[in-house]
């Protein structure tokens, strides 16, 4: 599946699957808040975070998006790549920024940017350009 299929296919889910290299190389993986732009997909999490140490040790790390409920329905992506810290002056930032609390207004509150930056002590970006990809899927036999 090429990149561009697979971000106008799932840059909508909720949640990206960010899978990390914790200390001890073993694997951690949580759900979190994302957008998929033209050139990587931005992610959110929260500066000091066993996500974000672990990338700082090790950038590696593997995406995984999906969509379906009923199991012929189901089908996702998984992406590989490194991972890069975001400053909050980087040029990247920016934009994404605009576009995840737009994605996700509904779901901050009527008080939105505010109430999360009350309830995220300190939020950081990073970004993954996808190395490569593969996909699945029950909905699609021959996907």
């Amino acid at each position: 599946m090429p990149v561009s299929d697979a971000r106008r296919t799932f840059r909508d889910a909720r949640v990206a699957h960010v899978a990390t290299v914790s200390g001890d190389g073993s694997p951690h993986v949580v759900p979190l808040w994302f957008v998929w732009l033209e050139e990587a997909v931005f992610i959110s999490c929260r500066a000091g975070s066993v996500v974000w140490r672990n990338l700082v040790q090790d950038p590696r790390v593997a995406l995984e998006f999906e969509r379906g409920r009923a199991w012929t329905e189901q089908e996702g992506v998984m992406l590989r790549g490194t991972a890069e810290p975001l400053p909050a002056e980087h040029a990247s930032s920016k934009r994404a920024l605009s576009a995840w609390f737009e994605k996700y207004r509904g779901d901050l509150g009527g008080t939105g940017f505010a109430a999360y930056t009350e309830e995220i002590d300190e939020p950081a970006l990073f970004r993954v350009v996808p190395a490569s990809i593969s996909a699945w899927s029950h909905a699609s036999p021959g996907f």
